[in-house]
């Protein structure tokens, strides 16, 4: 068990703080040791560099793997039923062809670095930094068709809105390397594709593209689809200058959680607020924290005036329809029918302009909008230590054991054999 925080409970903002300041203690050491160093001494050797790259993620993924694959809880306890294999009729064809045509593109030592079993854990090794080692083939180095294959299969698995933020994501990235004149970990295409099995019409499979900033994972069983986790963020969220001056993301998400916060009642804005100040890092289900316990908190939307519950159904909506347009529908659904026991919680100011955290939890989504403390762009914060419109992260994931589709191929590994 890693964490609990008790629904109702507004103590909960300070409870996580000592877990949460350790991780970035942990994120920290590894940086200063592998990142900062070398540069200070003012000679890099690229090998012993990449050497501790790759030391610095088996740790994280030792760590953060240790434990199999359970699913984020309230309480330890996974809710069971909640998802099922039906039928939704929503095609997938095209994301299954433009996955298979993604891979004959590929040469066979590069299919060797691709393709994984549907059940690898290969899935969970996901994470937000530059300098995490990744499997698959880096689009840096990929042929001009590969890379246009690869974009294809993003573009037939996501929503036109969904395609668009990825990519201004990777474009921000490439401001930030221009911004601090590094292209070794950071860039517009310092992304990695792998696949999860054999795309097919009738076996599970799935894809994960995953770099800085941005994580997608995309499992599929015939017509049904589970698009998370997905990670989302980026440092600057606003280009001024250079290639893509100019340039934002994940500003709605922002101004529409600050719009709710602000619209509910006094008593109402209470209970949804932990705790007005926010002087770190919030969110806790990103990277190796598939199985964290997170009891709710905050404010019911069974409590909800009608207005305020369309516009928590609405935020909702914002961040599921990055996925297709049919299983965004279906996944919203699904939403609609724990829609009662849906619970706002947030950390920091409602005044325009402020810092801040909030999440959305039911039983079958878990949503973090966070703005998070400088990281590559220190240097150049007022206050390096405070939070910053300027880098954001948010989270998409589905608790109680459906992340990366587990409890439908879980589900599908009972009526049809299978080996390990």
């Amino acid at each position: 068990m890693e964490l609990v925080h008790p629904a109702g409970h507004h103590a909960h903002a300070h409870d996580h703080a000592e877990t949460s300041t350790t991780r970035r203690q942990f994120i920290t050491s590894l940086l200063a040791a592998s990142i900062v160093a070398p540069y200070a001494f003012g000679e890099v050797d690229k090998g012993d560099l990449a050497a501790g790259y790759r030391r610095d993620s088996e740790v994280m993924e030792r760590v953060g793997l240790a434990d199999p694959f359970k699913g984020i809880t309230t309480n330890g306890t996974i809710i069971p039923g909640l998802y099922k294999i039906a039928p939704t009729q929503c095609p997938t064809d095209a994301v299954r062809n433009a996955a298979a045509h993604y891979m004959a593109t590929l040469s066979d030592q590069q299919l060797v670095r691709t393709v994984f079993p549907v059940d690898d854990p290969q899935w969970r090794k996901w994470a937000n930094q530059g300098y995490y080692v990744r499997s698959g083939v880096s689009m840096r180095d990929m042929t001009t068709p590969q890379r246009e294959a690869a974009m294809a299969l993003m573009r037939a698995s996501l929503s036109a809105k969904g395609f668009d933020l990825a990519r201004n994501i990777m474009r921000l990235n490439e401001t930030l390397a221009e911004m601090i004149d590094d292209h070794l970990v950071t860039g517009e295409w310092a992304y990695y594709f792998t696949i999860m099995g054999k795309p097919s019409a009738m076996e599970p499979w799935g894809w994960q593209f995953q770099g800085p900033h941005a994580i997608l994972n995309y499992f599929v069983l015939g017509d049904q689809v589970v698009a998370t986790p997905l990670f989302f963020g980026s440092e600057p969220t606003h280009a001024t200058s250079g290639k893509y001056k100019g340039l934002s993301v994940l500003q709605k998400e922002q101004n529409d959680g600050l719009a709710l916060v602000r619209s509910l009642p006094q008593l109402q804005q209470q209970r949804a607020v932990l705790k007005f100040s926010k002087t770190g890092n919030d969110n806790l289900t990103e990277a190796f924290k598939d199985n964290i316990v997170l009891d709710y908190a905050g404010l019911r939307a069974n409590e909800l005036p009608p207005p305020a519950r369309q516009s928590l159904r609405d935020l909702v909506q914002l961040y599921v329809s990055n996925m297709d347009e049919d299983h965004a529908r279906m996944k919203m659904n699904e939403v609609d029918q724990h829609l009662d026991n849906t619970w706002f919680s947030w950390i920091g100011g409602i005044e325009p302009g402020s810092v801040y955290y909030y999440r959305i939890q039911s039983p079958v989504v878990v949503i973090e909008f966070d703005h998070q403390t400088p990281a590559n762009l220190a240097r150049f914060a007022a206050d390096p230590d405070a939070p910053t419109r300027q880098h954001i992260h948010t989270v998409l994931r589905t608790p109680n054991g459906n992340d990366y589709g587990k409890d439908l191929l879980r589900q599908h590994y009972l009526t049809h054999p299978h080996t390990t």
